[in-house]
C-alpha cells in the first residue's frame, strides 16, 4: 500500500499495456482495479491482481498458400480475356484467407473491389467463419417473380410506377408502406439490428428499390404466355448498416487473428456470440428483403386488378449454411434443392433489360458448390462504358439497344451504364451455363419493358439536392 496522495486512475490503456483485451470485461476491470486504488494500491500491485484475468490471445493465423478453385467461364474475345484474368487473379489472391476450403466463379463473373475482393459472381466457402465483405453492403440482394395471368403488361408497368420507389432514401410520411411489427421486435432482440437508425429504415424504406442495377421488368412467359412481374432489390438501409456493424465486429477479430489477411476480406468466428448473432441478423434481414419485394408487388397487382398466380425469389450476395461450411455467394445464386424453408427449385436469372428473364432449375453442380450465375455480369465497368460511348448519347443508345421495348428510368436521367450494351452478351452467358451445367433452363420471360434504377447520386452531391438542403 501507499500514502501517495497523487494516485492517479486505473484507465483502459493501463489494461491494455498490462495484455488484456479491450471488450465486454474492461467494465467490471476497471471497476475492480479502480476499487483497489482507492484503497491506497500501487499500480504494480493492480496489475499482478489483475493477472488471472488475462484472457491470451490465440495465435496469429497465416495466410494460407493458395486454395485451388472452380472455374465455370469462358472468354471469346479481348474484353472478355482480361475480364477472365482479372477475375482469376482477385480468386487468386482471396483463395489465401485462412478460414477458406473452396471457391467456385461463375459465368457473369467480374472484379468487384481491389484485388483479393470475391468478384461478382464468385463463390466462397469457409469453415467457422462468416465474411461481411464477402455478402456486400447489398446483403441479399434478390429477385422476385409473380405471375399476372392474362394481365396487359402495360397496365402492369404502369401501375407499378404509381407504386414502387427508386433512388436513394425512404419513403416520405404518409407514403410508407406497412412494416410488420413482429418483425421489428425481431430486430429489437436482435444486437447487431436493435439500432435507432436500422429500425427507422426499417420502416421508411420499406416498399423502395434503391438505384444501380435494381430494376422493376414486366414480361410474357414463353411457356404460358402469361405476363410476369421481376423485381430486383435488396436490403436497403437496414442491410447496409448491418453490414457496416459486421466490418466492424470482423475487423476486431482481424487484428486478434490474422492481421495479415485482408481487410475486406475479415470474419466473425460463426461460433462465437457475435457469430451466432449475426447469422440470426442475416436471417432477419433476408426476411425484411423478401417482405419489401411482396409489398411491392402486392400493391402493383391491387393498383392493376390482377390475378394472382405463382410467386417465388431467390437471393444472392448473401451467405447460406451446407453441412458445417459457410457459403458466401457474391452475385452468385444458390441452385440446390430445399436450401430455404421457402425454396421452390426453381431459380431466377436475369440478363439484361433487352433479354428474357430466365426461368431455371438448378442442377446442384458440385464442381459449382452447388451454385448457379445470379445474372449477365459486366466485361468492363460502368466508367468505362460510358467512355466507350462517349459519341453517342444515352436516348441514342436506348433507342438502337432497346427498340420496340417500354423502357422507363423514373428516378432520373437514362443511364447509360445499365443498358445492354454494358453487359456481357447474354446468349454467352446462357451458353456458358448449359455448357458447364449450372441450371436446366425452364422458360424465358420475354421482355415486354421495364423500369430501372440507374446511378441516382445522393441528393447532397448534386446542386439542386444542396439548394433543398
Amino acid at each position: 500500500m501507499t500514502n501517495d496522495m497523487q494516485l492517479e486512475p486505473v484507465t483502459g490503456t493501463h489494461l491494455i499495456q498490462w495484455g488484456h483485451r479491450p471488450g465486454e470485461a474492461f467494465p467490471a476491470l476497471l471497476a475492480q482495479a479502480n476499487a483497489a486504488r482507492a484503497e491506497g494500491h500501487d499500480l504494480d500491485a493492480i496489475q499482478d491482481m489483475l493477472k488471472g484475468e488475462i484472457v491470451p490471445l490465440p495465435p496469429q493465423m497465416d495466410l494460407q498458400s493458395g486454395v485451388a478453385f472452380e472455374s465455370n467461364i469462358d472468354a471469346a474475345d479481348e474484353d472478355e480475356r482480361d475480364n477472365v484474368e482479372k477475375v482469376r487473379e482477385t480468386m487468386r489472391v482471396l483463395m489465401r484467407t485462412p478460414t477458406l476450403e473452396a471457391g467456385v466463379i461463375m459465368p457473369d463473373a467480374c472484379p468487384a473491389g481491389p484485388v483479393g475482393t470475391i468478384p461478382v459472381g464468385g463463390v466462397a466457402a469457409a469453415r467457422n467463419a462468416i465474411h461481411p465483405g464477402m455478402h456486400s453492403a447489398d446483403i441479399c440482394c434478390s429477385v422476385m417473380i409473380t405471375d399476372l395471368g392474362a394481365a396487359d403488361p402495360k397496365a402492369v408497368l404502369d401501375a407499378a410506377e404509381g407504386v414502387t420507389h427508386f433512388g436513394p432514401g425512404g419513403r416520405p410520411q404518409g407514403k410508407r408502406f406497412t412494416t410488420s411489427l413482429k418483425l421489428l421486435d425481431a430486430f429489437r432482440e436482435n444486437r447487431f439490428l436493435n439500432n435507432p437508425k436500422i429500425l427507422r429504415m426499417a420502416q421508411e424504406h420499406m416498399g423502395t428499390q434503391g438505384d444501380g442495377n435494381h430494376f422493376l421488368f414486366v414480361g410474357r412467359s414463353r411457356k404460358t404466355g402469361r405476363t410476369a412481374i421481376v423485381t430486383h432489390h435488396g436490403s436497403r438501409g437496414p442491410g447496409a448498416l448491418l453490414y457496416k456493424f459486421g466490418m466492424e465486429v470482423a475487423e476486431k477479430y482481424r487484428r486478434e487473428l490474422s492481421r495479415a489477411t485482408l481487410k475486406q476480406n475479415a470474419w466473425i468466428p460463426a461460433d462465437s456470440e457475435e457469430g451466432v448473432a449475426y447469422w440470426e441478423a442475416l436471417q432477419l434481414i433476408r426476411k425484411w428483403t423478401k417482405a419489401n419485394h411482396n409489398a411491392i408487388h402486392q400493391a402493383t397487382v391491387e393498383a392493376a386488378r390482377a390475378n394472382v398466380g405463382d410467386r417465388f425469389w431467390n437471393e444472392h450476395n448473401f451467405v447460406f449454411k451446407r453441412g458445417d461450411l459457410y457459403l458466401h455467394g457474391k452475385g452468385a445464386t444458390p441452385a440446390w434443392d430445399g436450401y430455404a424453408s421457402d425454396a421452390t427449385g426453381l431459380t431466377l436469372i436475369p440478363l439484361n433489360m433487352a433479354e428474357p428473364v430466365l426461368v431455371v432449375k438448378g442442377a446442384d453442380a458440385d464442381h459449382a458448390l452447388g451454385f448457379a450465375p445470379h445474372g449477365a455480369g459486366r466485361n468492363f465497368s460502368r466508367s468505362e462504358h460510358k467512355r466507350r460511348m462517349a459519341g453517342t448519347t444515352p436516348e441514342a443508345l436506348l433507342k438502337a439497344e432497346t427498340e420496340g421495348l417500354d423502357i422507363r428510368f423514373p428516378a432520373g436521367p437514362i443511364d447509360a451504364s445499365e443498358l445492354p450494351s454494358s453487359y456481357k452478351r447474354a446468349d454467352a452467358v446462357v451458353d456458358q451455363i448449359k455448357s458447364y451445367g449450372l441450371a436446366e433452363i425452364e422458360d424465358y420471360i420475354d421482355p415486354y419493358g421495364c423500369m430501372m434504377a440507374g446511378d441516382i447520386p445522393p441528393p447532397w452531391k448534386t446542386r439542386k439536392g444542396r439548394q433543398r438542403r
